[in-house]
């Protein structure tokens, strides 16, 4: 259930931006409606927020590596691209965050998470390179574009691997994150020329990005949960369902097919994934766990 519903927010995504809607816009709403779901589990909780430099730290850098920056570039190339492309690149999230955990000594070498890497490399080749592989009239270099995001996804976990989340839990840190991201696409989004005001009578893409922003949040929350009762390996998996579900969900809402190369470089990236995820057993717990991304799941383990 929670990878079908991060799968969900691609073709959600897709259906935002091809309404016209910017990138930075979007963000704004969707970081706004995130800090209302999370502020009321933390009134609900009894909890407050936490405003120590530390904090403050960890919320700029989540909100910049894990929404502002993705998504921007995320939602550019969602416009250009088909939405399973979009779930596709997501899963070299795992393939990015290998060789930065490596350079920051947070990790060991291992030959058969190499060839993981190699095979999700290969599966970006598979879209790319071909000709027509991504239909008439796409450019290849949108998915270097849509890339962006997974390698600003890894960047975020192996921070929060290393340095922590300055004893917050993850919902704490979401939502000083969501404030975060609120200012901060505010002033690009107003800046830039991107800022916009749903009106009445709203369009499916006002519905799909308030729905994008509720999934979002209740998935992490579960995703949360799930972490605390079986471990952060085990939860890591919902990366293959998220991949595969983005997929199908992208055939089913948006009616999108794909070459045969497509679904080799899907086949591929599900190899690579198998294969660079870490095999550690890790003690559950839910303070300083990897966050997942804005539009998917970070799968870097501490």
């Amino acid at each position: 259930m929670l990878g079908m519903g991060w799968g969900l927010t691609q073709p959600l995504a897709k259906i935002a931006v091809s309404a016209g809607y910017p990138p930075f816009g979007i963000i704004f709403w969707q970081s706004l409606i995130i800090f209302l779901l999370l502020g009321s589990i933390l009134v609900a909780r009894g909890q407050r927020l936490p405003y120590h430099p530390r904090a403050l730290g960890v919320f700029i850098a989540i909100a910049l590596s894990g929404t502002i920056i993705p998504n921007a570039f995320s939602y550019t190339a969602a416009f250009h691209l088909p939405s399973g492309i979009m779930s596709i690149a997501i899963a070299t999230v795992p393939m990015f965050a290998f060789p930065i955990a490596l350079a920051l000594g947070a990790d060991r070498f291992s030959l058969s998470r190499l060839v993981g890497l190699v095979l999700g490399i290969c599966g970006v080749g598979a879209i790319v390179l071909p000709q027509g592989s991504l239909g008439d009239g796409v450019l290849s270099v949108w998915v270097f574009v849509a890339l962006v995001a997974p390698l600003c996804y890894a960047i975020e976990g192996n921070y929060v691997a290393k340095w922590g989340t300055a004893g917050l839990d993850p919902v704490q840190t979401l939502f000083g994150a969501s404030i975060a991201g609120i200012l901060l696409s505010g002033v690009g989004s107003i800046s830039t020329g991107q800022f916009f005001v749903p009106t009445a009578p709203f369009q499916t893409a006002d519905l799909a990005i308030v729905l994008s922003s509720l999934i979002h949040g209740a998935v992490y929350t579960g995703y949360v949960w799930l972490v605390g009762r079986a471990g952060s390996v085990f939860a890591a998996q919902v990366s293959y369902i998220v991949t595969l579900s983005g997929v199908v969900w992208a055939m089913l809402i948006l009616g999108e097919s794909y070459s045969g190369w497509v679904w080799g470089a899907l086949l591929l990236m599900i190899a690579g994934i198998s294969l660079v995820q870490p095999r550690l057993n890790t003690k559950p717990e839910l303070i300083d766990t990897p966050l997942p991304p804005a539009n998917g799941l970070e799968n870097n383990d501490r």
